[in-house]
């Protein structure tokens, strides 16, 4: 059996090899020739898998170790009888991960604010429970649910009356409920003075032509953007403006790429009805150094988190890579599209809360409790 894959996928040899022959390439530039003799073809989120890439091939299994399925052309699968697959929450918790962390730099408090999300699926709705959890007053707005499902569920121009507005939607083109251009000039002018804007679902969910005319207008909005219409030849003028820019990498926790690659793993097992063989508990080991410190205990536990995000996910980094890109790429020095798949390919292993360990003396329960809410284990 011969498989494809992207080469940023992490373990992708040692799970998959036990099914067949791995070739690895890059995914962004994936072409008909290099699947063409394929029998499986496993992808990320910058591969465009349709006709054009698998005609005439003998691809019969498609695997996408990404929460999001866009890129994937569902029908042109289905109508040629090959099995598709993704693995479904696979990156939410390093996505929740990011906007905490977000927040965390940005020094604003999430307890007292009036917390909106867009988008209650996997990500948005794990979100929407450590929020809720942590005693935040929270408003959701995913029209495919209910309130038997949410019972926050509000409007969205409810959602866009909050002081932040977290964007977690799949890009929807047609049907019932597009998400295309979902926030457009219209509906970022509802947006009040001083609030919080943070996408990183899909980045044509917001159009990033009509942002950037806001926020040329002066529009006191704080703005936080992982994700870009379109990539990766993004907008450098909108990323001037904004508070943090990243390189689409917020789902792009070590822990979360290793669960996509299993998942999908399992899948192709499911469809050669071939019993597994490898599991991440068997191939990763625990984290090594993971005890974190607090310097006060007599913070607000609110200070606490943010010394511990800190430790454990400097964002900021990730913004001056982005910028630094953008910089290098003005200069004529690179071109900034491939700047920013390489600070994808080569992103820094970034590893989740619940990986670390915090010893904690003067804290309260209820704050310990509050504290292992992010995932942090606290004793």
């Amino acid at each position: 059996m011969k498989i494809v894959a992207d080469e940023n996928i992490p373990l992708v040899g040692e799970f998959f090899s036990r099914l067949g022959e791995v070739t690895c390439l890059p995914g962004r530039t994936l072409a008909a020739a290099d699947v063409r003799d394929a029998d499986a073809l496993i992808v990320r989120s910058v591969t465009r898998v349709n006709e054009s890439l698998l005609a005439g091939s003998k691809v019969k299994f498609v695997g996408t170790c990404t929460i999001g399925v866009d890129h994937l052309d569902q029908r042109y699968l289905d109508a040629n009888h090959i099995r598709w697959s993704s693995a479904p929450g696979c990156n939410a918790n390093s996505v929740v991960e990011f906007v905490y962390a977000a927040l965390a730099h940005l020094n604003i408090n999430w307890l007292p604010v009036q917390f909106g999300i867009i988008g209650c699926g996997n990500v948005g709705g794990l979100l929407y429970k450590r929020l809720k959890a942590q005693g935040v007053n929270v408003r959701c707005y995913d029209p495919n649910l209910s309130l038997a499902h949410n019972p926050d569920l509000v409007s969205l121009d409810d959602v866009l009356a909050c002081d932040v507005i977290s964007m977690h939607t799949p890009l929807v083109v047609d049907g019932p409920h597009p998400s295309f251009h979902l926030l457009g000039h219209k509906e970022l002018a509802r947006l009040k003075p001083g609030a919080v804007l943070i996408n990183a679902g899909r980045g044509a969910v917001i159009d990033n032509q009509a942002l950037l005319d806001v926020l040329n207008a002066g529009a006191d909005l704080r703005v936080v953007l992982d994700v870009w219409e379109p990539e990766p030849d993004i907008s450098l003028e909108l990323l001037d403006k904004v508070l943090l820019g990243s390189p689409h990498i917020a789902g792009y926790s070590y822990d979360g790429k290793l669960n996509g690659t299993e998942i999908v793993y399992r899948a192709l097992c499911n469809h050669l009805d071939t019993p597994p063989q490898a599991s991440l508990a068997a191939l990763v080991p625990s984290l090594a150094h993971n005890q974190l410190r607090v310097d006060d205990e007599n913070q607000t536990v609110f200070d606490i988190a943010r010394s511990l995000i800190k430790q454990v996910y400097d964002i900021v980094a990730d913004d001056a890579r982005l910028r630094e890109t953008a910089r290098s790429a003005l200069a004529g020095e690179i071109k900034f599209g491939e700047g920013f798949d390489n600070l994808r390919k080569h992103y820094p292993k970034r590893r989740e809360f619940h990986n670390y360990q915090v010893h904690l003396e003067a804290v309260s329960d209820a704050d310990k409790q509050w504290l292992q809410v992010l995932g942090f284990r606290c004793v």
